[in-house]
């Protein structure tokens, strides 16, 4: 093995492969972005080594659920650990165009997306026509009068058939799974969720569900919407992935996750995520902060809904209704819970971050500008005027550094775990080649990262949002490094698509 070339090595490291179960001190070559050699390398040759002595090798974590999509967010995720960023609960239209888009462009990270089912029903039944050119997140924001009632009527016949015909087309373009925001359209019926989820099953493509009701109280409760979808798994077979428990069942997160996991206890195809904080952030035209009965449904008042480029809060439904019509695409963080004055929220969002066997996942939202437009510049550092979710910055990395490090409630492979193996398990099944992703094994992708377990942690903030995790020592996408010795090359556009191919071949 000493005459063996490596394009680089990593020495000394503490590997973890949570898939093998692997915990050793070890050597990893690298070549032609591929993992070729674990074990003792004891001549580096012609390779660049990076030292990992007392630090902590493993697979670099894959975000199910991160809606940033461009340079900036990416660099950003990158020192969060993040190799692969995908967009699968809004998703994207047209597919085609939009993976033809970043390509163009070029990008940090792997990236990927789903069908969008929520895009498909604006185009039809609001004529709102989905643009490659134009960001989720504004096209999100977009129809938020409501025109064609496709947030809150009921699809007629020949609607859910262009639907359908739009999201089966998506699938044959490349989408992972299909993205069904139902939280943004709760109108959309019983019939036309089987619908979606029937071609779902059919094609063997994951779901990717925010349910339809946040809501403490009956009828249309975060509960009554977890039943729905534990139904719709029951009755079509459909693979059922659960987008950010915390924020979905507010403070009912027991009821709603002791439901869940019977379900799965009765081996419906059931998986679910989570992001380690009690903030949400969407756009202000989601339907829900709008309803007349908002606080005393959700337990929150309008103080909790909180402009993110400007940091003001909303004073009263009146004001959130005059913002929502002026920009519909305005980020917002929601205080939902606040776990770090309140011990009882505190419980709450621990049930849903360390659920047994489930994924953490960003819900990283995009970089914004102080007039609230999309952030599409590539400066490096990021520029302090620039506002979003802490969460876009620091998920994985505090994950480790409060739930393992700081509080003790899990272990460190366990950890690793949540943000490698188990949400690639998640789309494996139609997109075979993450099968060579999340893992550090011989003859799996280089998508490897570098962390200092003492150090690792989150910085960012509401109040200094822009701060990047620290604790990040080598990045590595495809086997080019990203960062090294803790430094970001920001030249570097290593990212790769993860596409789908025909139907039923991945």
């Amino acid at each position: 093995m000493s005459e063996r070339r490596f394009d680089r090595v990593i020495t000394g490291g503490r590997v973890l492969d949570p898939e093998t179960g692997r915990d050793e001190v070890v050597d990893v070559g690298i070549t032609a972005g591929t993992i070729t050699r674990i074990g003792s390398i004891p001549d580096v040759g012609g390779g660049q080594e990076i030292d990992a002595a007392g630090l902590v090798v493993c697979p670099g974590f894959v975000d199910i659920h991160a809606h940033g999509q461009s340079v900036a967010a990416d660099w950003m995720q990158a020192f969060d650990g993040v190799t692969t960023s995908l967009e699968l609960e809004v998703g994207v239209l047209p597919v085609d165009g939009w993976y033809r888009r970043q390509e163009e462009q070029g990008r940090v990270l792997n990236y990927g997306a789903s069908a969008s089912w929520i895009f498909a029903r604006k185009q039809v039944m609001a004529g709102i026509a989905p643009d490659p050119r134009r960001h989720p997140m504004e096209m999100m924001g977009e129809g938020a009068d409501n025109r064609g009632g496709w947030s809150t009527d009921i699809a007629k016949p020949r609607q859910l058939a262009e639907i359908r015909s739009i999201v089966e087309g998506g699938l044959r373009e490349g989408g992972i799974g299909i993205g069904i925001p139902h939280g943004y359209a709760p109108g959309a019926g019983v019939k036309e969720m089987t619908e979606l989820c029937g071609i779902a099953a059919r094609t063997g493509s994951p779901t990717f569900t925010h349910i339809p009701f946040m809501s403490n109280t009956d009828p249309q409760s975060s509960e009554e919407a977890y039943i729905r979808l534990i139904g719709y798994a029951a009755a079509t077979g459909a693979h059922m992935h659960v987008c950010h428990l915390n924020s979905t069942s507010l403070h009912d997160i027991e009821r709603c996750r002791a439901l869940l996991m019977n379900a799965q206890a009765r081996g419906l195809p059931i998986t679910v995520e989570a992001y380690p904080y009690g903030t949400g952030s969407t756009v202000i035209a989601a339907g829900f902060f709008a309803a007349p009965d908002f606080t005393d449904r959700t337990g929150s008042g309008y103080d909790s809904i909180e402009l993110i480029h400007n940091r003001h809060h909303m004073r009263n439904r009146d004001e959130l209704l005059s913002v929502r019509e002026a920009d519909p695409a305005a980020l917002v963080a929601w205080h939902f819970l606040d776990p770090d004055r309140n011990e009882g929220h505190r419980d709450l969002l621990d049930l849903s971050v360390l659920y047994p066997g489930g994924v953490i996942a960003s819900d990283a939202m995009p970089w914004v500008e102080p007039d609230g437009s999309i952030h599409r510049g590539e400066e490096w550092p990021l520029p302090e005027r620039l506002s979003s979710h802490p969460r876009s910055a620091a998920t994985f990395t505090k994950f480790l550094g409060d739930y393992h490090r700081s509080f003790g409630k899990i272990g460190l492979m366990e950890a690793v775990a949540k943000g490698t193996i188990l949400p690639c398990r998640v789309i494996e099944a139609c997109l075979p080649r993450m099968s060579r992703k999340a893992r550090l094994q011989e003859g799996c992708d280089a998508d490897v990262i570098v962390f200092d377990p003492v150090t690792v942690a989150g910085r960012a903030s509401f109040s200094d949002m822009t701060a990047p995790a620290v604790g990040m020592r080598a990045v590595l996408v495809g086997g080019t490094p990203v960062i090294l010795d803790g430094r970001l090359d920001p030249d570097a556009r290593p990212g790769r698509p993860l596409r789908r191919g025909a139907l039923g071949d991945g």
